[in-house]
């Protein structure tokens, strides 16, 4: 009998790399690594100036998108262009409609050179523009496709439920990263989400091994992008509290983000420089040192005026799996993993005094910091194990692409 090919997957992405999104990188090398081939369609170029060590361990090539500049020639000129190597362009356009002309642009060129390069399926992170044109290249194309759905992409106020209700009704799979998401979509809407599925976002826990949190200095570390969700000016604010309580509290923030400016001044007012420290975007192996180093992780997260908010922040499973202990807040799905008393500290959004509190208990109670970190490592094992979680998804590869060729 014939040998049966490998059933290529494309994974379309807004850009590629990012600082920030570290989980997709590592859910990547988790496929590279079963055996499964893969290319990486990246809408735009990156603009970061700091990018994660992991990023060279990809072998996937990375396809960067041309995008059109606007001019209707130059539209036409590129989808005439691509229509050779996908025949049913044309008879696929009405699946465009509504749809903006770079998105349609984009997604033609994604359906050209997944046709090309054998692709049968593509798979998208987050339900917005990476969303819109695997959604397209996969009609022009005749493919599959899926999504997974994270956060900004169900909440923002920029979301249109008619343009989600669409590419949830249309994907052949969607996953989405907490049981809180899952909820949501299944009570908003409907029918359209009746097969979206709830696989947690993974890590590598060979790269994140456990350490017991018994000595540790009184230092908490925050580790993100510096923006109004992440919570940064509450968790400032804490730290000014335990000073004038007397407490001394060392604060690292690693990151870097639009909201820089506005929280050094925050800092210099309430004269926290010495202990508060903007360290900026770090190396992912200096991250994890400071994780170890600190007697708690800081997640204040809350939910943005904007409506944006955080969806399970990847921060809180590497320091969960390394051993340090974390102070989060109950948006989306962080209590689903950080339990409060059990495998961590949920505080109210915008509580000061309560973060202040939770990081003063983890600073100065060693036994506190071991018997939930203990715990948080068990439910990092059982549920976060990228390599489990990987699996998950590519039997959702296989199955939307109707068994379709061989998959590792």
């Amino acid at each position: 009998m014939p040998v049966e090919e490998p059933l290529g997957i494309g994974y379309v992405v807004k850009r590629y790399p990012r600082y920030s999104e570290t989980f997709i990188v590592t859910e990547i090398l988790a496929h590279e690594e079963a055996g499964l081939p893969l290319e990486i369609f990246s809408l735009y170029p990156p603009v970061d100036t700091h990018f994660q060590d992991a990023i060279a361990r990809v072998r996937a090539p990375v396809n960067y998108v041309t995008d059109s500049d606007g001019k209707s020639l130059r539209f036409w000129e590129g989808l005439c262009g691509v229509a050779a190597d996908v025949p049913g362009l044309w008879n696929s356009l009405d699946a465009a409609k509504g749809e903006e002309a770079r998105d349609v642009f984009q997604a033609a060129v994604v359906a050209g050179l997944a046709r090309r390069k054998g692709i049968r399926h593509l798979h998208a992170h987050f339900g917005s523009g990476a969303a819109t044109v695997a959604r397209l290249a996969a009609r022009f194309g005749g493919l599959t496709y899926s999504f997974t759905a994270h956060a900004k992409d169900i909440y923002h106020e920029s979301v249109r439920p008619d343009d989600l209700r669409r590419k949830l009704a249309d994907a052949s799979a969607v996953i989405t990263v907490s049981d809180y998401n899952l909820e949501y979509l299944r009570e908003r809407y409907g029918e359209a989400a009746a097969r979206v599925r709830r696989i947690y976002n993974g890590i590598d826990l060979e790269r994140f091994p456990y350490s017991a949190p018994r000595d540790r200095p009184p230092m908490v570390v925050y580790v993100g992008r510096l923006v109004e969700k992440k919570g940064l000016a509450d968790l400032i604010d804490a730290c000014a509290l335990l000073a004038g309580r007397g407490k001394t509290l060392e604060c690292g923030i690693v990151g870097a983000g639009e909201m820089e400016t506005e929280l050094r001044e925050r800092i210099a007012r309430l004269g926290v420089g010495s202990t508060v420290r903007l360290l900026g975007p770090r190396p992912q192996a200096e991250v994890i040192r400071l994780i170890r180093e600190a007697s708690a992780v800081a997640a204040p997260c809350v939910i943005g005026e904007d409506g944006n908010r955080d969806g399970l922040p990847t921060v809180i499973l590497e320091a969960m799996a390394l051993g340090t202990p974390c102070v989060s807040t109950d948006v989306t799905g962080i209590p689903e993993v950080v339990r409060h008393g059990e495998t961590g500290l949920i505080v109210p959004q915008h509580d000061p005094a309560a973060l202040a509190d939770a990081l003063e208990r983890f600073a100065s109670d060693a036994a506190l910091r071991v018997s939930l970190a203990v715990r948080a490592r068990e439910r990092i094992e059982d549920e976060f194990d990228i390599r489990r979680n990987a699996a998950k998804i590519r039997a959702l590869f296989r199955e939307a692409a109707g068994e379709h060729g061989a998959i590792a």
